[in-house]
């Protein structure tokens, strides 16, 4: 059975952004497939089919109809792979879209959801706002701490987590699943006001 969005009912797509391959796993930058494979696990959907430039895979959360996706056109192209799950899905990205990923302004572990907003000199949403051509969708960004004086940018994101910061994260990816849970159920302001907090 084909798994369209119906004429009367909802359809998400949850994409995490991330680097495909070993060598990027467990790094900051790949935090928003982190938190797509915590959901995946906990709603039993299994993300390994391959289509539209992504990983992806097709179930319930909260009772509505997701695809969970995991962009492989690498980071900076992340727009490529989003643009066309929204064509083919046929959604409506200013309210069925939620785009998950790291953010170098946020404290470590720290949620900030929002609605609408440029991208904050990450490259993936970047890439995104250019393919969709407007940037009025909903995303979760997860704070991964500010780079350390001296330090580059890039080198600082593509760096993996220590042990402790993998704590930190690991919690934060649990609640960034929770808040997807609440953006699905309640919709997104409720979330808003739920985990847009310091810590």
């Amino acid at each position: 059975m084909a798994f369209r969005r119906g004429t009367d009912n909802t359809m998400y797509i949850i994409a995490g952004l991330g680097n495909p391959g070993r060598e990027y796993e467990n790094t900051r930058h790949n935090i928003g497939f982190d938190v797509v494979e915590r959901l995946a696990e906990q709603e039993h959907i299994s993300v390994l089919e391959k289509k539209h430039g992504a990983l992806i895979g097709k179930g319930l959360v909260e009772g509505q109809k997701c695809i969970l996706a995991r962009p492989q056109t690498f980071m900076n192209l992340s727009g490529e792979s989003v643009r066309m799950l929204t064509d083919y899905y046929k959604i409506d990205e200013t309210s069925e879209l939620i785009v998950i990923s790291d953010d170098v302004s946020l404290g470590m572990g720290q949620l900030r959801i929002r609605k609408e907003g440029s991208a904050g000199g990450h490259n993936g949403l970047k890439n995104i706002i250019a393919h969709l051509g407007h940037d009025r969708f909903i995303r979760v960004r997860m704070g991964v701490g500010e780079k350390p004086e001296g330090y580059d940018l890039a080198a600082y994101v593509l760096g993996h987590f220590n042990a402790q910061e993998r704590k930190v994260m690991d919690e934060a990816a649990e609640r960034a699943a929770d808040a997807v849970r609440v953006i699905l159920s309640k919709g997104p302001d409720a979330a808003m006001n739920q985990f847009n907090r310091k810590g």
